[in-house]
């Protein structure tokens, strides 16, 4: 890529670039990135980072000065849904989202996790949701349809997130960034591992309207503490 980039001709270099997840952008992505754009001093870049969601274990950082700039107004979730997660964010959070129902937990074993959500998935079915608004996620294993799926190619695999007939099957790694009305999480670790805490945090924040949790209660108090154990109800 860098070599691509550096002969790259001004007319095919780009006037600002947008980082979007960068507390996962690797130090030696930075150079490359940045030789892409037009003019280094006058070229915009925009940098979105949450320290809290950082997955993968990647220390990278922007090698240019940047201006902070805190945001802290959630408009994504339902204030119950908010609320849930609230502990896990590393700053303070004003919830704009509105009204939405209460968050679900249904406690199960870590290897029960799956199979209770798919039973979540039937019933919110029957309630009226329609399958293009649910998405369920795991944090250990992937779930089978998910194999499933992406074994028949990478993009065949994203074409079912667009799909209105379809319940979306993925991974809090695979998901972060998106969204949807509904998230079924699995919590089906078999036991907390390094950063275990940002998954959570990750699966938690995905639902604009609807969360269902399915897992087990001591799980959710050791990797997520007492205030989002008492907050899920569990």
């Amino acid at each position: 890529m860098l070599d691509l980039a550096e002969r790259l001709d001004p007319g095919h270099r780009l006037d600002a670039i947008v980082v979007d997840e960068a507390q996962d952008f690797a130090d030696e992505w930075w150079k490359r990135l940045l030789t892409c754009l037009r003019d280094p001093e006058t070229s915009g870049i925009y940098v979105f980072s949450d320290e809290s969601q950082r997955v993968f274990d990647r220390q990278g950082s922007p090698p240019v000065a940047l201006v902070p700039l805190v945001l802290d107004h959630n408009l994504r979730n339902t204030r119950q849904i908010a609320t849930a997660f609230s502990p896990l964010v590393g700053q303070g959070m004003q919830l704009k989202g509105g009204e939405g129902p209460e968050v679900r937990f249904v406690a199960c074993a870590p290897t029960e996790a799956q199979d209770a959500a798919d039973d979540q998935i039937d019933v919110l079915l029957e309630e009226g949701w329609r399958p293009e608004d649910i998405a369920l996620l795991t944090t250990g294993s992937r779930h089978p349809e998910q194999v499933e799926r992406q074994a028949e190619g990478n993009r065949s695999y994203w074409d079912t997130f667009w799909d209105v007939d379809q319940v979306f099957y993925g991974h809090v790694l695979g998901f972060k960034g998106l969204e949807r009305r509904v998230v079924v999480l699995a919590l089906n670790e078999s036991k907390p591992r390094e950063r275990s805490r940002e998954r959570l945090y990750v699966g938690l924040s995905r639902a604009r309207d609807q969360l269902v949790v399915c897992g087990d209660r001591d799980f959710v108090r050791e990797v997520g503490g007492p205030d989002v154990a008492r907050r899920l109800g569990v």
